[in-house]
């Protein structure tokens, strides 16, 4: 019996070594993980040099043209974006790339082209990009995509792409191993559901979710692709808004902003005439995020396709439908979902406007 209490002991002995051996060697598997985690968030680009944001914009610029095949003008809130980051004295614009969307690609090109010699203070080089959504049967590459691509080799950089993806959607495809180089993309698209109806005015007009409506393959490849993306939806432009008070008061600022106002007068008409007394900058949510994300409220969503009814078709007796680019709390890709603004946002705003 003595022997089998020592046997018994010794037994327990080994078994406690054993248990605190592998705690041991559990702490040190930790500790040798941690600075490689460490050195994996240093590592993680941020696009930022001496204290600037290295930025990239794509944009379907469209200020002051006739809409093409209906009545009435194109948006003027991408010639405010586009001017608010040459204004900001935290980020340096390294290229402009044009896409169709709003307006044709060759009209955005000639804009673009007129911003950066007219009101940038250093020359912009801008390039021409799509002029029609991503076709997976042939997938082109153009001028917009190949600088897109130079530029993302020698340093990452942030993307503003304000008009359909199109641009950013190709270059992924055509260069996946600048995925890395990509700090993140800020978009204006998306919605929580199907039911989150984009209302102009109120007499009853509904807006599309355009810049997705016109692309819906190339924001699947940023979403398939895992880039980092900020969606600026209807939701937060929603809560924002430039009247004409906020125009006449542009108008004696910077050359850049009195043309602009100038040219935003055929766009607020055209609001005032659906009942609103001013038009909400869609693009400027995005653009502002890129420069003081702190004045934009957002949350972690996933986003994903899915196919629904056509929500501007009137009367839709389940025949039209359409993807929609919705954001949840669950099954899709992670996403930046920004829905609000901070208090005493709107002097915030036109005070980067008036620099």
């Amino acid at each position: 019996m003595e022997q089998k209490i020592k046997l018994i002991g010794i037994l327990l002995v080994f078994v406690v070594f054993l248990a605190c051996k592998e705690q041991v060697k559990d702490v040190i598997t930790e500790v040798k993980q941690e600075p490689k985690k460490e050195a994996a968030e240093k590592a993680k680009p941020n696009g930022i040099v001496n204290g600037v944001k290295q930025v990239w914009i794509d944009a379907d610029l469209a200020v002051g043209k006739k809409n093409i095949g209906k009545p009435g003008y194109s948006d003027v809130d991408d010639g405010y974006a586009v001017l608010q980051l040459l204004q900001a004295d935290n980020v340096k614009i390294n290229g402009l790339s044009t896409v169709f969307g709003n307006n044709s690609v060759d009209n955005a090109f000639a804009i673009g082209n007129y911003i950066s010699k007219e009101f940038a203070a250093q020359k912009i080089e801008v390039y021409k990009g799509a002029a029609t959504p991503i076709n997976l049967d042939s997938v082109v590459t153009n001028d917009a995509v190949e600088a897109m691509a130079a530029a993302l080799k020698k340093q990452p950089l942030t993307i503003l792409a304000i008009g359909p993806a199109t641009n950013v959607g190709l270059l992924l495809l055509k260069y996946p191993e600048l995925q890395s180089q990509i700090v993140e993309v800020v978009l204006v698209a998306g919605r929580r559901t199907p039911l989150d109806y984009f209302k102009i005015g109120n007499k009853g007009v509904l807006a599309k979710d355009l810049n997705f409506d016109l692309d819906n393959t190339a924001f699947r490849v940023l979403l398939e692709h895992k880039v980092s993306l900020v969606f600026c939806p209807y939701e937060i432009s929603s809560k924002v808004w430039i009247k004409q008070e906020d125009l006449e008061a542009l108008k004696n600022t910077t050359p850049g902003m009195k043309w602009l106002a100038t040219a935003s007068q055929p766009w607020i008409e055209q609001w005032k005439n659906q009942g609103a007394d001013g038009f909400n900058p869609f693009d400027v949510m995005a653009s502002h995020y890129i420069i003081a994300p702190q004045d934009i409220i957002s949350e972690p969503l996933q986003a994903r396709l899915e196919i629904n009814l056509d929500d501007t078709v009137k009367d839709n007796n389940n025949e039209v439908y359409k993807s929609y680019l919705l954001c949840t709390e669950e099954n899709g890709a992670p996403v930046t979902y920004c829905y609000d603004v901070v208090p005493g946002y709107h002097q915030k705003l036109m005070e980067t406007f008036k620099k």
